[in-house]
């Protein structure tokens, strides 16, 4: 490992703290959803990636891009979604074995009442902990982190 390589111990501490605070965040949403009796936090994603797709839906390779699920997870999820009626498959005209996914009334209904105790969470778990120029500021730093840059 160079020199150039090798974490300081403030990279360090900074990603410890990213980890931790990142899973402990992620596990207090998770179990909000849960106790108002919804799905997990992944069902989400899905769904408001679809909603966002509008009418046209997407492929799953989409999904899988702007989600960051593996393919094996992906495949798995939407056959959950399409069973319970949260998300229909649709054949593609020029393509004899792709899919476009779309998300149903059901599906859209289901987002929103999820996203009501999401949303919730997001406001009690970071928003009432840290000033508006705070979250600008860990909103900024974060955005530097990401590979590639995206206008978030």
């Amino acid at each position: 490992m160079t020199e150039r390589a090798k974490p300081s111990p403030d990279a360090i501490k900074a990603w410890a703290r990213l980890m931790r605070v990142s899973r402990q965040l992620m596990e207090r949403a998770e179990d909000a959803l849960k106790e108002g009796g919804l799905p997990p936090l992944a069902w989400y994603d899905v769904l408001h990636e679809l909603a966002e797709a509008g009418e046209g839906g997407l492929r799953p390779f989409q999904l899988i891009e702007r989600t960051l699920f593996a393919q094996y997870n992906i495949s798995r999820l939407l056959g959950r979604l399409e069973a319970d009626g949260l998300v229909e498959k649709l054949p593609v005209a020029d393509d004899g074995r792709g899919q476009t996914i779309r998300i149903t009334a059901r599906g859209r209904e289901t987002r929103r009442r999820m996203w009501a105790v999401y949303g919730r969470s997001i406001a009690e778990l970071v928003g009432a902990k840290l000033s508006p120029d705070e979250l600008s500021t860990v909103s900024a730093l974060l955005g530097r982190l990401r590979h590639p840059p995206a206008a978030d």
